[in-house]
């Protein structure tokens, strides 16, 4: 990710740190399967650092 101290990421920020299209994310934020984000007045999104942790933090899946 760009700016590792940055408190908000961009989309651009999240994809490359996934390696998923701006395509996916909004898909994913369509269908309420990513990250919380707001969308600022301008129209552009941001994603809280903490929210974008605790996210991925929750895809985590017991293997048996």
């Amino acid at each position: 990710m760009a700016a590792r101290s940055a408190r908000h990421l961009t989309v651009d920020d999240v994809c490359v740190d996934l390696g998923i299209t701006r395509s996916t994310f909004y898909d994913w934020r369509t269908k309420r399967k990513g990250p919380r984000a707001r969308k600022l007045p301008n129209g552009e999104v941001r994603i809280e650092r903490c929210d974008y942790e605790a996210w991925l933090e929750s895809l985590y899946e017991e293997v048996a």
